[in-house]
């Protein structure tokens, strides 16, 4: 296995162990970040960890993480890390929320993991060992997109109407009556639905980059396509567009 992707592994097993223990705690620390969003003990002890792991097995490795200033930002490696994607579902006891770790290597996605302990999942991927889940069940399988290619066929994921004036003003309602089936699966969750083959199409017009640094590799290791909008790089355009690969043009088409 990629000695970096093992390492990513080691550092979710961390975080599904600190995030759980404060889960659902009554006690739970919350407070509001300046953007509105909120911020628990959870994320930033879980972050802090992973940090401390990074500066004793990488240490001249870059981090960017959410709730931290970046570190080493001129290297050409560089960890990308969201400690609890999801906070508001983690907050109120919603189990899909999940642990986000990726390198990337002048820019792009090379090794993601995404661990969400309250689901029972998680998933993984590099260019050389392909991408996988484990299930509820403890089971590991390996993962590609799906064979659709007809738009008429395709089942698309979205998390909400948020910023998707960023697309048009009817292009959350292009896209839905374009498609065979629409769920608001959300967050993390959707992508990593097209990379297992589940769902063909999804998207989310505002990100940032430890939002899906680490769901960019996996998809992209199980024969998906990550973009902007405009077909450009989705961590420079603050927006994914994830497809199965084949109906990837299509849908931009559809959105422009």
């Amino acid at each position: 296995m990629n000695s970096d992707l093992e390492l990513a592994l080691k550092m979710a097993t961390i975080a599904d162990q600190l995030a759980m223990s404060r889960y659902r705690a009554l006690d739970l620390n919350i407070e509001t970040k300046p953007d509105f969003t909120p911020v628990t003990e959870a994320d930033r002890a879980v972050e802090t960890a992973l940090r401390q792991v990074l500066a004793t097995e990488r240490p001249s490795d870059g981090v960017i993480g959410e709730e931290f200033p970046n570190t080493n930002e001129t290297t050409t490696r560089t960890w990308i890390i969201d400690p609890i994607d999801s906070t508001k579902n983690y907050v109120r006891g919603v189990s899909v929320w999940g642990t986000l770790i990726a390198l990337a290597v002048n820019g792009k996605p090379q090794v993601g993991v995404v661990s969400a302990p309250a689901m029972g999942r998680r998933w993984w991927a590099s260019p050389e060992d392909g991408a996988f889940t484990q299930d509820v069940d403890g089971s590991v399988r390996s993962i590609s997109v799906s064979a659709v290619r007809d738009l008429a066929d395709a089942s698309f994921s979205f998390s909400d109407s948020v910023g998707w004036e960023a697309l048009g003003s009817d292009a959350l309602t292009r896209i839905t009556s374009s498609v065979w089936r629409s769920r608001g699966y959300g967050d993390f969750w959707s992508h990593l639905l097209v990379a297992e083959g589940a769902v063909d199409i999804a998207i989310e017009p505002e990100l940032q980059n430890y939002d899906m640094a680490a769901f960019i590799a996996v998809v992209l290791a199980a024969g998906g396509s990550v973009t902007g909008a405009n077909g450009q790089d989705p961590l420079v355009a603050g927006q994914a567009i994830t497809t199965n690969g084949l109906l990837h043009e299509v849908v931009l088409a559809l959105i422009k």
